[in-house]
């Protein structure tokens, strides 16, 4: 009987998953496991050129080829409009997903983010995702990760935090990471700034310190199910 996994990887943009989770993905898959992506928002005419929309959904089609993605679902909401858009829409797209997919573990964004379509897109996925349910779609781990450029960018509130619980050794998949984030070119960033290549490895090489490792991605661990 094959071990292999089903990883559900939630991302309210595209490069979310790969800031978050990209090394951790690519361990998934070297180990066998089965890939899906969900992505919840995308841009839209007018408040983007249709050219730019085009390059962006092929840059998609790149990282999912990448990342050897079995299957990615594209949700369509209007990006940097979530808090305005109905959650029971949200919930009811998520858990049409995850009902599909029935994923083993699922990676998703952090709540505390400060980017408010992230807030969204958590309270949506845990309302799916309760207690209760979460045996009735096959999942038995949730874990928050954090994104560059919005986790570290909230204010310092007592519900703006992100406390590292549980940590993956990517130090074999650091520079694969960083190379993936680069077939995002519309959303390449300079040197010094939040998503580039030096941050990204920084931060992975601080939380790879903090446990002994080279390079490691840090997770909130939200709910477990052990057998």
């Amino acid at each position: 009987m094959s071990d292999a996994r089903r990883i559900l990887a939630i991302a309210v943009h595209p490069d979310d998953e790969t800031l978050g989770c990209g090394g951790t993905l690519l361990k998934h898959a070297a180990r066998g496991d089965e890939l899906h992506w969900l992505i919840v928002t995308q841009a839209h005419e007018p408040q983007w050129p249709a050219d730019l929309i085009a390059r962006k959904a092929a840059e998609v089609e790149k990282v999912a080829a990448a990342y050897g993605i079995r299957q990615f679902y594209k949700l369509g909401f209007p990006t940097t409009q979530l808090d305005i858009t109905p959650q029971a829409d949200l919930i009811n797209a998520i858990r049409g997903v995850i009902d599909q997919v029935r994923p083993e573990t699922v990676y998703l964004v952090n709540r505390s983010d400060v980017h408010t379509d992230h807030h969204a897109v958590f309270l949506a996925a845990m309302s799916v995702l309760k207690a209760f349910y979460m045996g009735k779609f096959g999942v038995r781990r949730v874990l928050a990760y954090e994104a560059l450029s919005s986790t570290e960018a909230a204010p310092p509130l007592p519900e703006r935090v992100f406390i590292p619980t549980v940590y993956s050794d990517i130090t074999p998949y650091i520079e694969r990471k960083i190379e993936i984030m680069g077939l995002f070119e519309s959303e390449a960033q300079p040197e010094l700034s939040p998503r580039g290549g030096s941050a990204i490895r920084a931060l992975a090489r601080y939380r790879g310190a903090t446990v002994g490792l080279e390079y490691a991605e840090a997770f909130m661990l939200i709910r477990e199910v052990i057998e």
